[in-house]
């Protein structure tokens, strides 16, 4: 049985965007459009530059503001709140999940590439905002994203986390490579499995449908 996997498991580690709300919401849109006219605006760069740019700075670093950080010296700060000032009224309380995390044994965080405010906005939306014990953004990492070790390791220290008792919730396959090298258990979040080509041996599970996935680990609790 997959619970069986999760026995030990005392930290419950969840990433937020597209992990603990569907991605069809499609915040990342809005984020995106957000990021690109900060880069057009302080860069001084055409549409379609500032597009490559933030695209490779993911690649390279992790997050675009990692990648306007080390290249350009951007405050990390006052980029966050902009970026992160969107719209989430097309999210909706989802209390059947929210009956599922809080089912869980032990202890329960959210760990987000976003800032801990806009996480603690889009959980408020969702109906999460009392199911976890903690919550922290890029900023708790000294602004280092994941998939970086150290980011994992600052947050992980933070919250005096054991990753060998720990499980980790993500949408992006990379960022589950440094918690399965940890020791956690890893759980991969999206609408479809990896192709078999791109299969990696730091995932141990994929679910399309989180809130099943977690009612399986604590069957005695009725879906709400």
């Amino acid at each position: 049985m997959v619970a069986a996997s999760f026995a030990h498991v005392k930290v419950w580690v969840f990433d937020l965007d597209n992990t603990l709300y569907p991605p069809e919401a499609r915040l990342f849109d809005q984020i995106e459009r957000k990021m690109n006219a900060y880069v057009i605006r302080e860069l001084g760069v055409p549409p379609e530059e500032a597009d490559r740019l933030r695209a490779d700075y993911w690649r390279a670093h992790g997050t675009t503001l990692a990648g306007l950080m080390a290249e350009h010296g951007v405050d990390p700060d006052p980029y966050l709140a902009e970026v992160h000032d969107i719209d989430v009224s097309g999210l909706s309380p989802d209390p059947a999940l929210a009956a599922a995390i809080r089912a869980l044994p032990g202890r329960r965080i959210v760990y987000t590439n976003g800032s801990r405010p806009y996480a603690e906005q889009v959980l408020a939306a969702r109906g999460l905002a009392g199911c976890f014990d903690a919550v922290y953004g890029v900023e708790h990492a000294g602004y280092r994203p994941k998939p970086e070790q150290a980011a994992f390791e600052a947050v992980f220290a933070l919250d005096g986390i054991a990753p060998a008792e720990a499980a980790m919730f993500e949408d992006v396959p990379r960022n589950l490579a440094v918690p399965h090298a940890l020791g956690m258990r890893t759980v991969h979040v999206a609408p479809e499995p990896l192709p078999p080509d791109l299969a990696a041996e730091h995932i141990h599970h994929h679910t399309s449908d989180l809130t099943a996935f977690l009612q399986a680990l604590a069957p005695g609790v009725a879906p709400a």
